[in-house]
């Protein structure tokens, strides 16, 4: 049996999580976390994503023993949900995004000493088209603009997402471009036209939209679009919960979802 700690209990992500782990006999919730200060902190994490009393409060710090921490909150919260797991010698699943260049050192600094894996997008679909991504751009060539669009709902505070920076990221390596002088976030005004080698990325945000991404190849003759959309949250969450139960007892290192999907393991 599996022990998770799940931070950001009351959020979109981690109630379905509670939700999916409780019906997993593989997995336990022995912990539901939220930061200081939260609303819903002594309320019973069962009752608030649900699912049936758990007799779990959400609190800000835990005693319990735990294999895995899987963190769906801020990156604020990212720092202190760290700072718990090293003090544990505990795994930490990352699936928040916006971190600042400094946050993400730390995340890199953190698993010198603990496992760590860190996700953009833990949905096995995005993780599939990261990968075709970075083959269509490398096969295609120079000839072939790029363009990224993303869709999320109304309530998402990081723009681009953190799989929409993933898709540009695959491309750049694929391809040779540079990250700071080849990308484009969004355009206005009147230029000069579309330079060689562009990737232009831009971000809808709109609804109840749960994720959808875009990347479009497109020469003079043709386009070519790849895309995958997210019906439900509980996309993300399967992925989340196969790469914790992956991630439990993983010696310290950095670790990504295609090591999970390597893998095989379910």
């Amino acid at each position: 049996m599996i022990r998770i700690a799940v931070a950001g209990a009351a959020g979109r992500m981690g109630t379905r999580i509670i939700n999916l782990a409780r019906e997993d006999k593989h997995l336990t919730v022995a912990a539901a976390l939220e930061m200081e200060g939260h609303p819903l902190l002594g309320d019973d994490a069962g009752g608030t994503a649900g699912t049936g009393q758990l007799d779990l409060p959400i609190t800000p710090d835990t005693q319990a023993d735990f294999d895995v921490l899987i963190d769906f909150s801020q990156p604020s919260g990212t720092m202190q949900w760290l700072s718990l797991c090293m003090d544990r010698k505990k795994p930490i699943l990352i699936g928040t995004t916006g971190h600042t260049a400094e946050q993400r050192a730390a995340i890199e600094k953190a698993s010198r000493q603990i496992a760590v894996l860190h996700a953009a997008n833990t949905s096995v679909g995005i993780n599939l088209l990261l990968k075709l991504v970075a083959q269509a751009a490398a096969a295609l060539g120079d000839e072939y603009d790029i363009e990224i669009t993303e869709t999320h709902h109304r309530f998402k505070l990081d723009a681009p997402s953190g799989t929409a920076l993933a898709l540009r990221d695959a491309i750049a390596q694929a391809t040779g471009r540079d990250v700071d002088q080849d990308v484009v976030y969004g355009r206005q005004g009147r230029g000069e036209g579309r330079p060689p080698r562009q990737i232009g990325i831009h971000a809808l945000r709109i609804g109840d939209t749960v994720g959808e991404h875009e990347v479009h190849f497109g020469n003079l003759g043709e386009t070519l679009v790849l895309r995958h959309s997210a019906h439900t949250r509980d996309t993300f969450v399967i992925g989340a919960l196969r790469a914790a139960v992956w991630l439990a007892g993983k010696p310290a290192g950095r670790y990504e979802m295609d090591d999970v999907l390597k893998s095989g393991e379910r």
